[in-house]
């Protein structure tokens, strides 16, 4: 059931459909994964990287929303339950219990990584067929980029 009607043609709506739906399983897990560390780190930076983990959490949040509106706003239904999230993360599984503070800058260097990686390909997916998408794609990469630059620089 189509409820609105996209101005994209059925092959471009489906590229950007699907660059839509990987970046909000990507985001969603990210900010589940940032805040599963973030209840959990511990070690002599606790304070600073327990913060930094809820600025990760609030970006992907915003994020995330932003990219259901905006394949709902293409007619596409996004789909954030916890079993697609499951099924297409590029996100690897953080370990569960304590995460000395170390560990988790470095889960969350690998988490942004590979988001990163995701949302670079779908800036160049999305380009010809919806340059609009694509501005979205480019302002979550900004974002994410300045994570991961962060985190990077706290194990330096």
């Amino acid at each position: 059931m189509y409820v609105v009607k996209s101005p994209l043609s059925d092959t471009d709506l489906r590229t950007v459909s699907e660059a839509l739906q990987g970046a909000l399983v990507d985001l969603v897990d990210l900010s589940l994964v940032a805040k599963q560390v973030h209840w959990n780190v511990v070690g002599p930076r606790f304070r600073s990287v327990h913060l930094q983990l809820d600025e990760v959490v609030d970006v992907a949040r915003t994020h995330s929303d932003t990219v259901a509106e905006r394949a709902s706003a293409l007619g596409v239904s996004p789909d954030g339950r916890a079993s697609t999230v499951a099924a297409g993360s590029g996100i690897s599984p953080v370990p569960a219990g304590w995460v000395k503070d170390s560990d988790a800058v470095g889960a969350l260097v690998a988490a942004l990584g590979a988001v990163i990686t995701r949302m670079r390909e779908r800036v160049a997916a999305t380009g010809d067929p919806d340059p609009v998408s694509q501005d979205i794609f480019i302002g979550i990469t900004a974002d994410l980029e300045k994570h991961h630059w962060m985190f990077q620089a706290e194990n330096a």
